[in-house]
């Protein structure tokens, strides 16, 4: 005996003499998979969320078109909390020491380095989000750039280092530039004691 079975065939879905999608609404285009985000740029769509998070709890609530540079300073100051930076007060016995031999009771704070990207990467997000010209962006205001230098400079005066701005110098040597550490060349050249 011979089993014959009868299985129905479909039309393909956008075949037009299929019955069955006679009612249906065509399907959306589906979205191309988009290319991962490199770690700039999920790290600066983190510190946006969070710098919108830290509006959104202020009493009252901020929007994005009513915070300014004050904000934004306040912010910093907020996030020194969860810093990881022991910055030694002018009254510790370890004040200005590079390596202390010992606990103490100085905060942590935010490293003068992380707060530098963070505010790098909230200006670009600020601009990317239709914040306004670069000129009106608060997170390049002068009392930004004010407030990281002092921070800069109160965290290596409590660390003993003083900060000094590496200078790179090109030589040519057969057609090719290289570059120098000036600034980190005569401290690796001093014998350790």
């Amino acid at each position: 005996m011979s089993t014959d079975h009868h299985t129905p065939t479909k039309d393909p879905p956008d075949h037009p003499s299929s019955s069955s999608n006679h009612h249906k609404q065509p399907l959306p285009p589906q979205p191309q998979p988009q290319q991962p985000l490199s770690r700039y740029e999920s790290q600066k769509r983190r510190d946006w969320n969070t710098f919108i998070q830290y509006l959104k709890s202020q009493n009252p609530p901020l929007m994005m078109s009513q915070f300014d540079y004050t904000h934004v300073l306040s912010f910093l100051r907020y996030l020194d909390q969860f810093g990881k930076t022991k910055v030694h007060q002018q009254a510790c016995v370890f004040y200005g020491q590079p390596d202390p031999p010992g606990p103490c009771t100085c905060p942590l704070k935010q490293a003068w380095g992380s707060l530098d990207a963070l505010i790098g990467r909230l200006r670009a997000a600020y601009e990317e989000h239709g914040g306004g010209s670069p000129d009106t962006n608060p997170f390049a205001n002068g009392s930004i750039r004010i407030h990281l230098r002092e921070v800069r400079e109160s965290q290596a005066k409590a660390r003993g280092i003083p900060y000094r701005k590496k200078k790179r110098r090109k030589l040519q040597n057969d057609g090719v530039a290289l570059k120098l550490d000036v600034a980190n060349s005569s401290a690796h050249n001093q014998p350790s004691t």
